[in-house]
């Protein structure tokens, strides 16, 4: 089964532009859950598995009115996503990964 954190590294694969953790939850499938989402996603990129940017203010969703932090995977999210499916493991043992 796909851990939540290989979930959102394959999305992120799918979609070099980047996406907020809304648009990762609404396209999971179920797999992944809002209360959740956001707590992950600050440890990925305490691992360096994912960066996130501000999105800018001229791309601010006026229904919204607030700029969302844009998620991109990084190299070593990259690998690690690799690294993963070959050896069946899930992210958060290969963690070592450099």
């Amino acid at each position: 089964m796909t851990t939540t954190k290989e979930t959102i590294l394959a999305l992120l694969e799918t979609d070099r532009d980047g996406l907020y953790g809304l648009q990762m939850v609404k396209r999971s499938d179920g797999k992944l859950q809002r209360g959740v989402i956001y707590v992950t996603l600050q440890d990925m990129e305490d691992d360096g598995l994912i960066v996130s940017t501000q999105e800018s203010q001229s791309a601010i969703d006026p229904q919204i009115g607030i700029a969302r932090r844009i998620y991109q995977i990084t190299e070593r999210g990259r690998r690690a996503l690799a690294e993963a499916g070959d050896a069946g493991w899930s992210v958060g043992e290969v963690k070592a990964v450099t």
